[in-house]
């Protein structure tokens, strides 16, 4: 069964303070998140995740990522060590192999499919729309073309498609991957 998610931020020392996370701590944000991923996911399901994986010392954060179920592949967000629109290539370079330890597979920034007979995009970013009000990053966003877009990058806790976009972040879904049927839907 294939999945979508974005935004875990693993690890990340601010995100419950900024996102608003009903979390105490990180260390119980980081362990419900894999709780909930793991019993949504199981070991040979796939995922797309769409940014921002984990943050913090990256040393630390990806091994957590290990733990969790299922064929992983990423799609780089601004966050993300591994973003050809916020690295060098040198820093790409040196964290690419830690990715790929806890067991990712790294995708371009943008993707380009087909699912349920129509053509669609997944990345990072929306076409618009920011949580902080202003769009940020608008040079790394997807140009429009009317094709439905699965997108990351913000916060909201409202999920379901906006227009031809839909959001998969974590915020809007119980902090778990969401089936790709109900996107389908």
């Amino acid at each position: 069964m294939p999945y979508g998610v974005g935004h875990t931020h693993f690890s990340h020392a601010r995100i419950i303070e900024l996102a608003g996370r009903p979390f105490t701590t990180l260390d119980e944000m980081d362990a419900e998140i894999i709780l909930r991923w793991n019993e949504t996911v199981g070991p040979n399901d796939i995922v797309l995740h769409l940014g921002d994986l984990a943050l913090g010392p990256i040393a630390d954060s990806l091994p957590l990522t290990a733990q969790l179920h299922g064929r992983r592949f990423l799609v780089p967000g601004n966050h993300d060590r591994v973003s050809t629109a916020t690295q060098t290539n040198r820093a790409i370079e040196r964290f690419a192999p830690l990715y790929e330890e806890a067991g990712w597979t790294i995708f371009p920034e943008v993707v380009s499919g087909t699912r349920a007979g129509s053509r669609m995009l997944a990345s990072h970013y929306p076409y618009s729309r920011d949580t902080q009000g202003e769009d940020r990053h608008v040079a790394h966003r997807p140009i429009d073309h009317g094709l439905p877009l699965l997108h990351g990058h913000t916060h909201d806790r409202e999920n379901g498609p906006v227009g031809h976009q839909f959001h998969v972040g974590v915020d809007a879904f119980a902090f778990a991957p969401i089936q790709m049927t109900l996107v389908d839907a």
